[in-house]
């Protein structure tokens, strides 16, 4: 008995079929494309960290909130009824 009730022959048959289909080239490509999108993944996680450990302090942060409130056409004196 295997892995969740497959056998190993029953792994095999699978591996096989799916070898006949794709061929040794393509699945070696696709292993690949695995293998580095992994690898950039991992890269991009341990930069978050390192970036994270030097985040804004807390006024910071509430300034660029405040900005977010302020309204785009303050000041311009135009109103929806004038556009």
């Amino acid at each position: 008995m295997g892995v969740g009730g497959i056998s190993v022959w029953q792994l095999l048959i699978v591996l096989v079929i799916v070898l006949m289909i794709f061929g040794t080239k393509k699945l070696r490509n696709m292993g690949g494309d695995l293998g580095s999108a992994i690898k950039g993944f991992k890269k991009a996680v341990t930069e978050k960290e390192e970036t994270s450990e030097g985040a804004p302090d807390e006024a910071t942060a509430e300034a660029s909130i405040e900005s977010l409130d302020k309204p785009e056409n303050e000041g311009t004196g135009t109103t929806k009824d004038q556009a």
